[in-house]
Order: C-alpha cells, then sequence, then structure tokens
C-alpha cells in the first residue's frame, strides 16, 4: 500500500477486483485511495508490537482508510479491535470497538461490512 512517499504492507486489505487503476504512478503498489479495510496480525517481539498497534494506526488513519483491524495476541488481554472514522488530522479514529478474542464482532461498513470475526478466526481467549 502506497500514501505519499510512504509504503506498508498490511497482513490483509481489502481493494476492487481490479487494481490496475489503483497502482501507484511507480507500479510500486497500490494507492490507498483504493483500499477500504486492512488488517493487522500484531506480530511477536516489542518493536513489531509497537509498528502494528501504533505507528500502522497512526498512518493508516492518516491515509484515510475506512477500517483498520488489529487482532492482538500479546496485548495481555488477547483482542480484536475494529477503527473506523478515521480523523487523519487527528492521527486517530472516531470509532474504536475492541472485543477479547471469542465474542464475534462484525466490520460495520464498505464492502466486507458484515463480515464476521468470531473464534474460529481468532481461537478462544487465552487469559
Amino acid at each position: 500500500m502506497v500514501h505519499g512517499r510512504k509504503t506498508w504492507i498490511p497482513d490483509c486489505l481489502v481493494a476492487p477486483r481490479e487494481l490496475e487503476p489503483h497502482v501507484d504512478a511507480e507500479g510500486i503498489g497500490v494507492e490507498v485511495a483504493g483500499v477500504s479495510l486492512v488488517v493487522e496480525v500484531v506480530s511477536p517481539g516489542r518493536e513489531r508490537r509497537r509498528r502494528d498497534r501504533a505507528r500502522k494506526r497512526r498512518e493508516y488513519t492518516r491515509a484515510g482508510i475506512p477500517v483498520y483491524v488489529i487482532i492482538d495476541d500479546y496485548d495481555g488481554e488477547d483482542t480484536v479491535t475494529i477503527l473506523t472514522e478515521p480523523q487523519p488530522e487527528k492521527a486517530d479514529w472516531i470509532g474504536v470497538h475492541r472485543v477479547p478474542y471469542g465474542t464475534e464482532v462484525a466490520i460495520p461498513e464498505g464492502p466486507a461490512k458484515g463480515f464476521t470475526i468470531s473464534e474460529a478466526i481468532t481461537g478462544a481467549r487465552r487469559g
């Protein structure tokens, strides 16, 4: 995914089937304007956790990504967080919905609207 002069590699994204109109001018990746949802599965390691939880969260809202899903095995609570309503000027989100693993949560908007993240995806809460 390309936004301005930055490139990000999410774990999963939702974009139009036909990506050609959304490829950046240099052919490096997909312009964020063509991306409607991003999913990150938080990676192990302090720096990777910080990147997935903070840096990418900030950059994805600045880019105006409509929905950001964080699946986090490392927050001590095993949670799924769905962020909506990005505020690029504040680098944060208005809509924050956080649930423990095992609790069904549906994507609230966009082409993935209604897709449910459940225990079948996350497994049961460990704690």
